[in-house]
């Protein structure tokens, strides 16, 4: 394939924060008072934007509770849990790699904006990338706004394009405007439910994206 431009999920694609994630979610549920979601349900609700994904977990809530939940829940991934979130391995050297040999590289995923900005600090891997969404910065997975303003941004169609992630959301928003997807199965969804929007390939492991792209 001759694609010119990369586009990663983050949390389950590059980054093993998985477990940070449900930790933190079910510590959130407990502070605010509401029923401990299952790992299960925390996991797939992984790449969805907060405020869309607390509805899926609690049911109906105001706007000041999901708020609320929205500051315990960054206040307990950011500051307060210490379940280790490596890069996987490869991750860093599959970016670094694409990003010698020509290719653009963004980043669409459901972390506010300014959670991403601080993990790219921390892994030293923000200055690889030619654009970056976050879930603040357009609608929630799987809408695909946020891939329609990279493109716009980077100026590159659809088709020159492809999206690599692990979540049925990250596929779906690719899907709807007919670009190409690659489904990584080590993150939230199994290769069941990320078949079911025809992705040009499943890999097992992000250094095998060389391969496809």
């Amino acid at each position: 394939m001759n694609f010119k431009l990369v586009i990663f999920d983050w949390d389950g694609t590059l980054m093993d924060s998985v477990a940070r994630i449900v930790s933190s979610m079910q510590a959130t549920a407990q502070d605010c008072m509401l029923p401990v979601p299952s790992s299960e349900a925390v996991r797939d609700i992984i790449g969805l934007s907060l405020y869309k994904a607390f509805p899926v977990l609690f049911g109906t809530i105001s706007d000041a509770q999901s708020a609320s939940l929205q500051a315990t829940y960054r206040r307990h991934y950011m500051e307060l849990n210490q379940t280790p979130a490596p890069l996987f391995v490869g991750a860093a050297d599959t970016i670094k790699e694409l990003h010698t040999h020509g290719y653009q590289l963004a980043v669409a995923t459901g972390k506010q904006r300014a959670g991403l900005d601080s993990v790219l600090a921390d892994t030293q891997l923000g200055g690889y990338f030619h654009a970056l969404r976050g879930a603040d910065q357009a609608v929630s997975k799987p809408h695909p706004l946020m891939l329609e303003q990279i493109l716009a941004e980077l100026n590159v169609s659809p088709a020159d394009a492809v999206m690599v992630g692990d979540s049925s959301y990250d596929l779906e928003m690719a899907q709807a405007i007919g670009m190409p997807r690659i489904g990584v199965t080590y993150g939230v969804h199994d290769a069941r439910k990320l078949n079911v929007h025809q992705p040009l390939a499943l890999i097992d492991d992000i250094r095998q994206l060389r391969d496809w792209v």
